[in-house]
């Protein structure tokens, strides 16, 4: 048996169950924060769509912003003089990067990786390709909180579990019926 009551064991989310503290704290699990939008992609409550407009131009003037420093690069390329081949693989090698960085950062707001380790592996490549995970960041608000999809399911799951099983231990154990013995 273990030593955690039915209220430590319910299912979380950052930041665990509240414990139904007389103070107002609701007990059951509580929504999981997403980065510049907190909790309010729970209700779409308070400064939620500013948010949301302000992160999709942010996003998209510091990709803007990306792209000079790039070009400024790819000018110190050509004064160097060290050759069409380097110039090119440079780009592609950019481009390569801004493309998978955008695949993979989308699909992190869809779904939790399947393997972290494999995740921590690509870190670097992500970086190279910093541009295209700012886009994706851009495209994302347009729809909604970057993650809010994948925490929504994650934290309704987690309500539902815990009403479930609150619901099984509501009650005046007296009252229930007992079963006819045969």
């Amino acid at each position: 048996m273990s030593d955690q009551s039915d209220d430590e064991q319910t299912p979380r989310t950052a930041g665990g169950t509240g414990g139904g503290t007389p103070g107002g704290t609701p007990a059951g699990p509580r929504p999981e924060e997403i980065r510049f939008f907190g909790t309010t992609w729970v209700d779409h409550d308070g400064p939620y769509t500013a948010r949301r407009v302000g992160m999709a131009a942010g996003s998209l003037a510091a990709a803007v912003a990306a792209c000079f420093v790039l070009r400024f690069a790819y000018e110190g390329l050509e004064i160097a003089d060290v050759g069409g081949i380097v110039n090119m693989l440079v780009v592609l090698m950019f481009a390569v990067c801004s493309a998978i960085a955008f695949r993979k950062t989308w699909e992190g707001f869809l779904r939790r990786p399947a393997d972290p380790a494999r995740e921590e592996s690509l870190r670097s490549l992500k970086a190279i390709g910093f541009i295209g995970s700012l886009l994706a960041y851009c495209a994302r608000c347009f729809v909604e909180a970057p993650g809010e999809k994948l925490r929504r399911a994650e934290y309704e799951t987690a309500v539902a579990q815990f009403e479930k099983r609150r619901g099984t231990r509501t009650g005046n154990p007296a009252a229930r019926k007992k079963p006819k013995r045969k």
